[in-house]
């Protein structure tokens, strides 16, 4: 009896890893999914580097939001500084392809919780 308790046991796990491999398999992304202005390429290379494109495509908000997100990042998630003129080119791009948005009749959308 103990035996097939355990059999089972490795049998249950052995397939939900399995099936959980299956379900939660990333999607590759590619810069060229995103809207195409001027920075693209470098904002998808370095914020990729981290984490996925998608939760910044996810965002709108002002530059200066974006320069405090960038901010933030660095000072808590050691994310390494930008160089100026890539800092520059970065948030032109996000300030331009993902600004703030609204919803119908100029209500104010989503709040970004990570910022004041």
């Amino acid at each position: 009896m103990r035996g097939a308790a355990a059999f089972l046991a490795v049998a249950l796990a052995t397939g939900v890893a399995a099936a959980q491999s299956i379900m939660f398999a990333p999607r590759e992304e590619r810069a060229e999914e995103y809207p195409n202005h001027p920075g693209r390429d470098e904002a998808f290379g370095f914020c990729s580097a981290c984490h996925g494109f998608r939760i910044v495509a996810s965002q709108g908000m002002t530059r200066e939001q974006w320069d405090s997100a960038l901010a933030w990042m660095s000072q808590k998630h050691n994310m390494p500084p930008l160089d100026p003129a890539d800092r520059e080119v970065i948030l032109g791009y996000l300030a331009q392809a993902f600004p703030p948005r609204t919803a119908p009749g100029g209500r104010a959308g989503w709040r970004n919780p990570f910022q004041p």
